[in-house]
């Protein structure tokens, strides 16, 4: 949305922009940012830690499985190949986005990466897809993204006392609900959902043989194969 007289490259018009469709995300982080405060602070962590890390190591997934293994006693040497094993994803995420960013500066790559997550990856494929590829936005998208996520963090730190382990208030239904919107808007036609329902039946299966790590990557690829077969086959 432009004010009257406002550049469509101003600072204003940018962030106002990418608050817009950052909102979804923030609208997951900052209950799960919740839980991950009140996890954190039960399993012994101060408060400056807790923070830190969500400042400084910005993967919620890998934070909460950090916190579980922090609680459980296990050694600095597993926390680190756990949580870079939960994170190899990434790895996929820096190929499929790399030929989009040609032309970006080193700085400004490091800056992209750092905050890239499953949800922003989401997002900038989606905008990408479309031909949105505006530098400013998409840096704003990401510092907006991570900031609902301290802001969870810190609420969780200040409120954990009194909201538990969060499960009494579904903050562990919000990171699955923000990816099913996340999806939604990407849905474009039959091989899409054909990938979707197959993929999600997959990674379902794959949970109840407790293989919920690298069968879902797996599952996910899989969708992506059965949702190509479908293109082809409804293309002829």
């Amino acid at each position: 949305m432009l004010y009257s007289g406002e550049q469509a490259g101003a600072p204003g018009a940018v962030w106002r922009a990418a608050l817009g469709q950052t909102l979804p995300i923030a609208m997951g982080y900052v209950p799960v940012g919740m839980a991950y405060g009140v996890l954190a602070g039960k399993a012994g962590l101060d408060a400056i830690n807790v923070l830190a890390m969500s400042l400084l190591v910005y993967a919620g997934s890998a934070q909460l499985v950090a916190v579980g293994l922090f609680a459980a006693g296990a050694s600095g040497l597993s926390i680190v190949i756990t949580t870079l094993a939960v994170n190899l994803r990434h790895v996929l995420f820096s190929a499929a986005m790399a030929p989009l960013l040609s032309g970006w500066r080193k700085r400004e790559l490091a800056a992209f990466s750092f905050e890239l997550t499953d949800e922003s990856f989401a997002l900038h494929a989606a905008r990408f897809g479309r031909g949105d590829k505006d530098k400013k936005h998409t840096l704003a998208i990401n510092v907006l993204a991570q900031s609902a996520w301290v802001l969870g963090t810190a609420l969780g730190v200040i409120l954990g006392d009194a909201l538990g382990d969060g499960r009494a208030f579904a903050l562990d239904f919000a990171l699955p609900g923000m990816f099913v919107a996340l999806l939604a808007g990407q849905l474009k036609g039959p091989s899409h959902v054909v990938a979707a329902l197959t993929g999600a039946g997959f990674s379902l299966v794959a949970a109840l043989h407790g293989a919920s790590g690298f069968g879902t990557l797996a599952a996910g690829l899989a969708g992506a194969a059965c949702g190509t077969v479908a293109a082809a086959w409804t293309d002829k």
